[in-house]
Protein backbone atom coordinates (compact mmCIF):
# COMPACT_ATOMS: atom_id res chain seq x y z
CA UNK A 1 0.00 0.00 0.00
CA UNK A 2 3.25 2.52 0.99
CA UNK A 3 5.41 4.25 -0.96
CA UNK A 4 7.98 6.52 -0.14
CA UNK A 5 10.41 4.41 1.77
CA UNK A 6 9.17 1.70 1.06
CA UNK A 7 10.16 -0.59 -1.58
CA UNK A 8 8.35 -3.93 -1.57
CA UNK A 9 4.65 -4.75 -1.66
CA UNK A 10 2.87 -5.67 1.66
CA UNK A 11 2.90 -9.73 1.86
CA UNK A 12 -0.60 -10.54 1.27
CA UNK A 13 -0.12 -12.35 4.80
CA UNK A 14 0.15 -9.08 6.52
CA UNK A 15 -2.17 -7.60 4.77
CA UNK A 16 -5.44 -10.13 5.98
CA UNK A 17 -4.06 -9.89 9.53
CA UNK A 18 -3.57 -6.35 9.92
CA UNK A 19 -6.88 -5.16 7.91
CA UNK A 20 -9.45 -3.31 10.63
CA UNK A 21 -11.61 -2.63 7.55
CA UNK A 22 -13.74 -5.72 8.66
CA UNK A 23 -15.00 -4.53 11.76
CA UNK A 24 -13.99 -0.99 11.91
CA UNK A 25 -16.24 0.40 8.43
CA UNK A 26 -18.61 0.58 10.91
CA UNK A 27 -17.27 4.47 12.22
CA UNK A 28 -18.07 5.49 8.14
CA UNK A 29 -20.62 8.25 9.40
CA UNK A 30 -18.00 9.71 12.40
CA UNK A 31 -15.15 9.68 9.99
CA UNK A 32 -16.77 11.77 7.37
CA UNK A 33 -17.62 13.72 10.50
CA UNK A 34 -14.56 14.44 11.24
CA UNK A 35 -13.18 14.59 7.43
CA UNK A 36 -15.75 17.25 7.13
CA UNK A 37 -14.72 19.72 10.35
CA UNK A 38 -11.00 18.90 10.01
CA UNK A 39 -11.08 20.15 6.12
CA UNK A 40 -13.53 23.57 7.72
CA UNK A 41 -9.95 23.86 9.98
CA UNK A 42 -7.99 23.43 6.93
CA UNK A 43 -9.79 26.04 4.88
CA UNK A 44 -9.60 28.43 7.60
CA UNK A 45 -5.59 28.14 8.16
CA UNK A 46 -5.60 29.21 4.48
CA UNK A 47 -4.37 25.27 3.09
CA UNK A 48 -6.96 24.64 1.37
CA UNK A 49 -9.24 27.11 -0.77
CA UNK A 50 -13.36 27.52 -0.34
CA UNK A 51 -13.79 25.15 -3.79
CA UNK A 52 -11.64 22.68 -2.48
CA UNK A 53 -13.03 22.09 0.54
CA UNK A 54 -16.65 22.44 -1.29
CA UNK A 55 -14.99 19.21 -3.36
CA UNK A 56 -14.22 17.79 -0.28
CA UNK A 57 -17.95 18.05 1.32
CA UNK A 58 -19.29 17.02 -1.78
CA UNK A 59 -17.22 13.77 -2.66
CA UNK A 60 -17.77 12.50 1.63
CA UNK A 61 -21.38 13.00 0.98
CA UNK A 62 -21.46 10.90 -1.76
CA UNK A 63 -19.33 8.50 -0.53
CA UNK A 64 -21.66 8.40 2.83
CA UNK A 65 -24.59 8.32 0.49
CA UNK A 66 -23.27 4.81 -1.20
CA UNK A 67 -21.85 3.41 1.82
CA UNK A 68 -25.23 3.59 3.37
CA UNK A 69 -27.36 2.12 0.48
CA UNK A 70 -24.40 -0.83 0.58
CA UNK A 71 -22.98 0.23 -2.61
CA UNK A 72 -19.59 0.96 -1.43
CA UNK A 73 -16.74 -1.46 -2.24
CA UNK A 74 -14.77 -1.85 0.68
CA UNK A 75 -10.95 -2.99 -0.15
CA UNK A 76 -8.74 -5.05 2.40
CA UNK A 77 -5.37 -3.65 0.71
CA UNK A 78 -6.41 -0.37 2.34
CA UNK A 79 -6.40 -1.50 5.45
CA UNK A 80 -8.56 0.41 7.80
CA UNK A 81 -11.75 2.99 7.12
CA UNK A 82 -9.98 6.16 7.32
CA UNK A 83 -8.03 4.86 4.18
CA UNK A 84 -10.66 3.89 2.55
CA UNK A 85 -13.01 6.69 2.42
CA UNK A 86 -9.21 8.87 1.84
CA UNK A 87 -8.13 7.01 -1.07
CA UNK A 88 -11.82 7.02 -2.68
CA UNK A 89 -12.11 10.68 -1.93
CA UNK A 90 -9.01 11.37 -3.84
CA UNK A 91 -9.92 9.09 -6.74
CA UNK A 92 -13.18 11.05 -7.09
CA UNK A 93 -12.16 14.55 -6.43
CA UNK A 94 -8.07 14.73 -7.09
CA UNK A 95 -5.55 16.72 -5.63
CA UNK A 96 -8.17 18.18 -2.81
CA UNK A 97 -8.66 15.01 -1.46
CA UNK A 98 -5.08 14.45 -1.23
CA UNK A 99 -4.94 17.71 0.81
CA UNK A 100 -7.69 16.69 3.27
CA UNK A 101 -5.05 14.26 5.37
CA UNK A 102 -2.80 17.58 5.87
CA UNK A 103 -2.02 18.41 10.04
CA UNK A 104 -3.80 14.85 10.86
CA UNK A 105 -2.87 11.39 11.45
CA UNK A 106 -5.03 8.73 11.38
CA UNK A 107 -3.49 7.93 15.33
CA UNK A 108 -5.84 11.00 15.74
CA UNK A 109 -8.14 10.59 12.90
CA UNK A 110 -9.58 7.61 14.89
CA UNK A 111 -9.16 8.24 18.25
CA UNK A 112 -11.94 11.28 17.38
CA UNK A 113 -13.93 8.67 15.51
CA UNK A 114 -13.94 6.19 18.37
CA UNK A 115 -15.08 9.06 20.68
CA UNK A 116 -17.66 9.93 18.43
CA UNK A 117 -19.09 6.49 17.74
CA UNK A 118 -19.49 5.54 21.55
CA UNK A 119 -20.68 9.28 22.09
CA UNK A 120 -23.84 8.44 20.07
CA UNK A 121 -23.97 4.74 21.33
CA UNK A 122 -23.89 5.75 25.05
CA UNK A 123 -27.27 7.58 24.11
CA UNK A 124 -28.52 4.58 22.42
CA UNK A 125 -28.17 2.35 25.45
CA UNK A 126 -29.18 5.46 27.50
CA UNK A 127 -32.29 5.17 26.45
CA UNK A 128 -32.40 1.14 26.75
CA UNK A 129 -31.85 1.35 29.95
CA UNK A 130 -35.08 3.45 30.36
CA UNK A 131 -37.11 1.13 28.00
CA UNK A 132 -35.25 -1.50 30.49
CA UNK A 133 -36.47 0.51 33.86
CA UNK A 134 -40.22 1.48 32.05
CA UNK A 135 -40.94 -2.34 31.78
CA UNK A 136 -39.64 -3.30 35.05
CA UNK A 137 -42.07 -0.44 36.76
CA UNK A 138 -45.28 -1.09 34.45
CA UNK A 139 -44.83 -4.94 35.88
CA UNK A 140 -44.36 -4.03 39.57
CA UNK A 141 -47.47 -1.32 38.96
CA UNK A 142 -49.66 -4.22 37.56
CA UNK A 143 -48.73 -6.52 40.33
CA UNK A 144 -48.70 -4.26 43.22
CA UNK A 145 -50.39 -6.38 45.31
CA UNK A 146 -48.78 -9.24 45.12
CA UNK A 147 -46.53 -10.82 48.02
CA UNK A 148 -43.65 -13.47 47.39
CA UNK A 149 -40.91 -14.19 49.78
CA UNK A 150 -37.81 -12.56 50.16
CA UNK A 151 -34.68 -14.40 49.80
CA UNK A 152 -31.16 -14.69 51.49
CA UNK A 153 -28.29 -17.42 50.35
CA UNK A 154 -31.66 -18.67 48.22
CA UNK A 155 -33.79 -19.56 51.37
CA UNK A 156 -36.86 -17.70 52.15
CA UNK A 157 -36.52 -14.82 54.66
CA UNK A 158 -38.52 -12.10 54.61
CA UNK A 159 -42.06 -11.05 52.65
CA UNK A 160 -41.92 -8.75 50.45
CA UNK A 161 -44.13 -7.36 47.69
CA UNK A 162 -43.13 -8.35 43.49
CA UNK A 163 -42.98 -4.83 43.10
CA UNK A 164 -40.53 -3.63 45.66
CA UNK A 165 -38.30 -6.67 44.12
CA UNK A 166 -38.62 -5.62 40.57
CA UNK A 167 -38.23 -1.86 41.79
CA UNK A 168 -34.58 -3.03 43.57
CA UNK A 169 -33.67 -3.36 39.62
CA UNK A 170 -34.98 -0.21 38.18
CA UNK A 171 -32.43 1.08 40.64
CA UNK A 172 -29.46 -0.89 39.81
CA UNK A 173 -30.17 0.32 36.02
CA UNK A 174 -30.65 3.84 36.91
CA UNK A 175 -27.02 3.77 38.55
CA UNK A 176 -26.25 2.14 35.29
CA UNK A 177 -27.39 5.17 33.32
CA UNK A 178 -25.90 6.97 35.52
CA UNK A 179 -22.14 5.64 35.06
CA UNK A 180 -23.08 5.58 31.16
CA UNK A 181 -23.54 8.91 30.35
CA UNK A 182 -20.44 9.89 33.04
CA UNK A 183 -18.24 8.13 30.57
CA UNK A 184 -19.66 9.98 27.75
CA UNK A 185 -19.17 13.23 29.76
CA UNK A 186 -15.72 12.08 30.17
CA UNK A 187 -15.19 10.95 26.89
CA UNK A 188 -16.13 13.71 25.45
CA UNK A 189 -12.96 15.63 24.74
CA UNK A 190 -11.51 16.36 20.96
CA UNK A 191 -7.98 14.70 20.32
CA UNK A 192 -8.13 15.47 16.21
CA UNK A 193 -5.35 17.88 16.02
CA UNK A 194 -2.56 16.06 17.93
CA UNK A 195 -1.48 14.36 14.83
CA UNK A 196 0.49 11.22 15.22
CA UNK A 197 1.67 11.62 19.16
CA UNK A 198 3.59 15.58 18.40
CA UNK A 199 0.72 17.30 16.95
CA UNK A 200 1.58 19.75 13.50
CA UNK A 201 4.10 22.58 12.85
CA UNK A 202 0.86 23.13 10.96
CA UNK A 203 -1.60 24.43 13.25
CA UNK A 204 -4.93 24.45 13.35
CA UNK A 205 -8.36 26.10 15.20
CA UNK A 206 -9.20 23.18 17.23
CA UNK A 207 -11.61 24.64 19.23
CA UNK A 208 -13.63 25.52 16.32
CA UNK A 209 -13.13 21.92 15.07
CA UNK A 210 -14.48 21.00 18.85
CA UNK A 211 -17.56 23.20 18.48
CA UNK A 212 -18.43 21.83 14.68
CA UNK A 213 -18.03 18.26 16.46
CA UNK A 214 -20.03 18.86 19.38
CA UNK A 215 -17.15 17.97 21.76
CA UNK A 216 -16.87 19.82 25.24
CA UNK A 217 -13.32 20.37 25.21
CA UNK A 218 -9.96 19.25 23.61
CA UNK A 219 -7.33 17.43 24.66
CA UNK A 220 -4.52 19.49 26.25
CA UNK A 221 -1.31 16.73 25.53
CA UNK A 222 -0.86 15.15 22.30
CA UNK A 223 0.68 11.58 23.56
CA UNK A 224 -2.16 11.22 26.03
CA UNK A 225 -4.36 12.23 23.40
CA UNK A 226 -3.67 9.30 20.71
CA UNK A 227 -3.12 6.75 23.36
CA UNK A 228 -5.82 7.55 25.70
CA UNK A 229 -8.46 4.26 25.41
CA UNK A 230 -9.38 5.01 29.36
CA UNK A 231 -12.89 6.24 27.99
CA UNK A 232 -13.42 3.28 25.98
CA UNK A 233 -12.34 0.90 28.70
CA UNK A 234 -14.80 2.99 31.53
CA UNK A 235 -17.12 2.60 29.03
CA UNK A 236 -16.61 -1.48 28.86
CA UNK A 237 -16.90 -1.41 32.62
CA UNK A 238 -19.98 0.35 32.84
CA UNK A 239 -21.44 -2.12 30.42
CA UNK A 240 -20.28 -5.32 32.39
CA UNK A 241 -22.25 -4.01 35.31
CA UNK A 242 -24.86 -3.73 32.82
CA UNK A 243 -24.74 -7.26 31.66
CA UNK A 244 -24.13 -8.31 35.38
CA UNK A 245 -27.41 -6.27 36.71
CA UNK A 246 -29.22 -8.27 33.55
CA UNK A 247 -27.96 -11.48 34.84
CA UNK A 248 -29.02 -11.13 37.91
CA UNK A 249 -32.59 -10.38 37.34
CA UNK A 250 -32.64 -13.49 34.47
CA UNK A 251 -31.39 -15.84 37.44
CA UNK A 252 -34.76 -14.29 39.61
CA UNK A 253 -36.87 -14.62 36.04
CA UNK A 254 -35.18 -18.36 35.73
CA UNK A 255 -36.20 -19.56 39.14
CA UNK A 256 -39.58 -17.96 39.12
CA UNK A 257 -39.83 -19.37 35.94
CA UNK A 258 -39.42 -23.11 37.34
CA UNK A 259 -41.96 -25.84 38.37
CA UNK A 260 -40.43 -25.54 41.63
CA UNK A 261 -41.45 -21.83 42.19
CA UNK A 262 -44.07 -21.49 39.44
CA UNK A 263 -44.55 -17.52 40.53
CA UNK A 264 -44.27 -16.73 36.78
CA UNK A 265 -44.83 -17.98 33.14
CA UNK A 266 -42.91 -16.04 30.15
CA UNK A 267 -45.09 -15.40 26.85
CA UNK A 268 -44.86 -17.54 24.03
CA UNK A 269 -43.59 -15.16 21.86
CA UNK A 270 -40.26 -14.91 24.16
CA UNK A 271 -39.46 -18.76 25.23
CA UNK A 272 -39.05 -21.86 23.18
CA UNK A 273 -39.76 -25.40 23.19
CA UNK A 274 -37.32 -28.62 23.31
CA UNK A 275 -36.57 -30.73 20.01
CA UNK A 276 -37.41 -33.66 22.46
CA UNK A 277 -39.29 -32.99 25.35
CA UNK A 278 -42.91 -31.33 24.36
CA UNK A 279 -43.64 -29.87 27.76
CA UNK A 280 -40.87 -27.66 27.82
CA UNK A 281 -41.03 -24.18 28.12
CA UNK A 282 -37.98 -22.32 28.53
CA UNK A 283 -36.91 -19.04 29.42
CA UNK A 284 -33.98 -18.47 26.70
CA UNK A 285 -34.25 -14.50 26.86
CA UNK A 286 -33.10 -14.36 30.46
CA UNK A 287 -30.81 -17.43 30.11
CA UNK A 288 -29.05 -15.74 27.06
CA UNK A 289 -28.81 -12.45 28.99
CA UNK A 290 -27.00 -14.34 31.90
CA UNK A 291 -24.94 -16.44 28.97
CA UNK A 292 -23.74 -13.20 27.46
CA UNK A 293 -22.66 -11.51 30.47
CA UNK A 294 -19.33 -13.50 29.95
CA UNK A 295 -18.81 -11.89 26.82
CA UNK A 296 -19.46 -8.70 28.14
CA UNK A 297 -16.73 -8.75 31.56
CA UNK A 298 -14.52 -10.74 29.13
CA UNK A 299 -14.26 -7.80 26.51
CA UNK A 300 -13.49 -5.15 29.59
CA UNK A 301 -10.73 -7.77 30.62
CA UNK A 302 -9.45 -8.40 26.92
CA UNK A 303 -9.47 -4.49 26.73
CA UNK A 304 -7.48 -4.16 29.86
CA UNK A 305 -5.05 -6.58 28.91
CA UNK A 306 -4.22 -5.49 25.71
CA UNK A 307 -3.27 -1.94 26.99
CA UNK A 308 -1.59 -2.95 30.34
CA UNK A 309 1.67 -3.62 28.65
CA UNK A 310 1.88 -0.33 26.09
CA UNK A 311 4.36 1.79 26.07
CA UNK A 312 3.91 5.16 25.11
CA UNK A 313 2.00 6.24 22.40
CA UNK A 314 0.06 5.05 19.99
CA UNK A 315 0.88 1.23 19.13
CA UNK A 316 -0.96 -1.09 16.80
CA UNK A 317 -2.35 -3.08 19.27
CA UNK A 318 -4.50 -0.48 20.08
CA UNK A 319 -6.73 -1.25 16.91
CA UNK A 320 -7.72 -4.40 19.18
CA UNK A 321 -9.88 -2.06 21.25
CA UNK A 322 -12.94 -2.30 18.51
CA UNK A 323 -13.91 -5.85 18.19
CA UNK A 324 -15.05 -5.88 22.34
CA UNK A 325 -16.05 -2.35 21.83
CA UNK A 326 -18.22 -2.91 19.45
CA UNK A 327 -19.27 -6.79 20.63
CA UNK A 328 -20.35 -5.00 24.44
CA UNK A 329 -22.30 -2.33 22.85
CA UNK A 330 -24.02 -4.34 20.67
CA UNK A 331 -24.86 -7.32 23.29
CA UNK A 332 -26.41 -4.39 25.73
CA UNK A 333 -28.59 -3.09 22.80
CA UNK A 334 -29.56 -6.06 22.48
CA UNK A 335 -29.97 -7.57 25.79
CA UNK A 336 -31.82 -4.71 26.75
CA UNK A 337 -34.48 -4.57 23.91
CA UNK A 338 -35.54 -8.09 24.05
CA UNK A 339 -35.28 -8.36 28.06
CA UNK A 340 -38.00 -5.55 28.47
CA UNK A 341 -39.89 -7.14 25.64
CA UNK A 342 -40.05 -9.93 27.54
CA UNK A 343 -40.95 -8.43 30.56
CA UNK A 344 -43.93 -7.15 29.13
CA UNK A 345 -45.70 -10.03 28.60
CA UNK A 346 -44.89 -12.02 32.24
CA UNK A 347 -48.04 -13.00 33.73
CA UNK A 348 -47.80 -13.57 37.57
CA UNK A 349 -49.28 -16.58 39.04
CA UNK A 350 -51.02 -14.95 41.72
CA UNK A 351 -51.90 -18.56 43.88
CA UNK A 352 -48.20 -19.86 44.23
CA UNK A 353 -46.79 -16.45 45.09
CA UNK A 354 -49.88 -16.30 47.93
CA UNK A 355 -48.95 -19.92 48.92
CA UNK A 356 -45.27 -19.09 48.78
CA UNK A 357 -45.22 -15.99 51.45
CA UNK A 358 -47.86 -17.40 53.48
CA UNK A 359 -45.10 -19.47 54.97
CA UNK A 360 -45.01 -18.27 58.23
CA UNK A 361 -41.54 -18.36 59.30
CA UNK A 362 -40.90 -15.58 56.92
CA UNK A 363 -42.19 -13.47 60.43
CA UNK A 364 -39.91 -14.78 62.72
CA UNK A 365 -37.81 -11.74 62.73
CA UNK A 366 -41.10 -10.00 63.24
CA UNK A 367 -41.39 -12.27 66.20
CA UNK A 368 -38.03 -10.75 67.74
CA UNK A 369 -39.13 -7.28 66.91
CA UNK A 370 -42.16 -8.21 69.00
CA UNK A 371 -40.02 -9.13 72.18
CA UNK A 372 -37.72 -6.32 71.63
CA UNK A 373 -40.99 -3.79 71.77
CA UNK A 374 -40.96 -5.60 74.83
CA UNK A 375 -37.81 -4.70 76.11
CA UNK A 376 -36.05 -7.60 75.32
CA UNK A 377 -32.28 -7.11 74.15
CA UNK A 378 -32.61 -8.31 70.26
CA UNK A 379 -29.80 -11.05 70.52
CA UNK A 380 -31.46 -12.58 73.22
CA UNK A 381 -35.01 -12.43 71.11
CA UNK A 382 -33.46 -13.88 68.39
CA UNK A 383 -32.45 -17.01 70.59
CA UNK A 384 -35.81 -16.70 72.24
CA UNK A 385 -37.61 -17.02 68.44
CA UNK A 386 -34.57 -19.22 67.68
CA UNK A 387 -35.98 -21.74 70.25
CA UNK A 388 -39.76 -21.42 68.72
CA UNK A 389 -38.42 -22.64 65.52
CA UNK A 390 -36.44 -25.44 66.76
CA UNK A 391 -39.65 -26.98 68.20
CA UNK A 392 -41.51 -26.12 65.10
CA UNK A 393 -39.42 -28.33 63.57
CA UNK A 394 -39.16 -30.81 66.15
CA UNK A 395 -43.45 -30.97 66.04
CA UNK A 396 -43.52 -30.55 61.93
CA UNK A 397 -45.49 -27.51 62.83
CA UNK A 398 -45.40 -23.47 62.22
CA UNK A 399 -44.72 -21.01 64.34
CA UNK A 400 -48.89 -20.08 64.76
CA UNK A 401 -49.40 -23.50 65.59
CA UNK A 402 -47.06 -23.38 68.52
CA UNK A 403 -49.55 -22.46 71.72
CA UNK A 404 -49.37 -19.85 74.31
CA UNK A 405 -48.03 -21.89 76.83
CA UNK A 406 -45.44 -23.74 74.18
CA UNK A 407 -44.14 -19.87 74.04
CA UNK A 408 -44.51 -19.05 77.61
CA UNK A 409 -42.43 -22.68 78.49
CA UNK A 410 -39.76 -20.66 76.23
CA UNK A 411 -40.08 -16.80 78.23
CA UNK A 412 -42.78 -15.26 80.11
CA UNK A 413 -41.94 -12.26 78.00
CA UNK A 414 -44.44 -13.97 75.51
CA UNK A 415 -47.60 -12.82 75.18
CA UNK A 416 -51.09 -13.44 73.87
CA UNK A 417 -51.03 -10.45 71.97
CA UNK A 418 -47.61 -12.47 69.77
CA UNK A 419 -49.98 -13.72 67.39
CA UNK A 420 -50.75 -10.46 66.03
CA UNK A 421 -47.35 -10.90 64.72
CA UNK A 422 -48.57 -13.52 62.23
CA UNK A 423 -50.73 -11.15 60.52
CA UNK A 424 -48.76 -10.80 57.05
CA UNK A 425 -50.94 -7.93 55.96
CA UNK A 426 -49.76 -5.94 59.64
CA UNK A 427 -46.55 -7.24 58.90
CA UNK A 428 -46.37 -5.67 55.73
CA UNK A 429 -48.04 -2.40 57.11
CA UNK A 430 -45.28 -2.00 59.70
CA UNK A 431 -42.86 -1.65 57.30
CA UNK A 432 -43.19 2.17 56.55
CA UNK A 433 -38.93 2.82 57.02
CA UNK A 434 -37.76 4.59 54.32
CA UNK A 435 -36.77 1.97 51.71
CA UNK A 436 -38.81 -0.90 53.21
CA UNK A 437 -41.82 -2.58 51.62
CA UNK A 438 -45.17 -1.19 53.12
CA UNK A 439 -47.90 -0.82 50.36
CA UNK A 440 -47.33 3.05 50.55
CA UNK A 441 -44.02 2.88 50.45
CA UNK A 442 -44.11 0.83 47.27
CA UNK A 443 -46.70 3.09 45.61
CA UNK A 444 -44.64 6.05 46.29
CA UNK A 445 -41.74 4.58 44.43
CA UNK A 446 -43.99 3.38 41.46
CA UNK A 447 -45.30 6.89 41.02
CA UNK A 448 -41.74 8.24 41.84
CA UNK A 449 -40.57 5.79 38.94
CA UNK A 450 -43.25 6.76 36.84
CA UNK A 451 -42.78 10.32 36.68
CA UNK A 452 -38.68 10.04 36.77
CA UNK A 453 -39.07 8.32 33.33
CA UNK A 454 -42.04 9.68 31.72
CA UNK A 455 -43.76 6.41 31.76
Amino acid sequence: MWKGRFHEQTADLLRSFSESISFDWRLWRHDIAGSLAHSAALEKAGLISKDERAQIAAGLEQIGAEIEAGKFEWKVELEDIHMNIEAELTKRIGPAGAKLHTARSRNDQVATDIRLFLRDECVAIGAGLREMQRALVALAEREKDVLIPGYTHLQRAQPVYLGHHLLAYVEMFDRDRQRVADARRRMNVLPLGSGAIAGSTIVLDREMVAKMLGFDSITQNSMDAVSDRDFAVELLAALALVAVHLSRLSEDVILWASGEFGFVSLSDAYTTGSSLMPQKKNPDVAELARGKTGRVVGNLVSLLTTLKGLPMTYNRDMQEDKEPVFDSVDTIKASLAVFAGMLGGVKVNAAACAAAVADPMLLATDLADYLVNRGVPFRHAHELVGKAVALCTQRGCGLPQLSLADYQAISPEYRADLFDCFDLKKAMAARKGTGAPSPGNVAAQIVRWREALGA
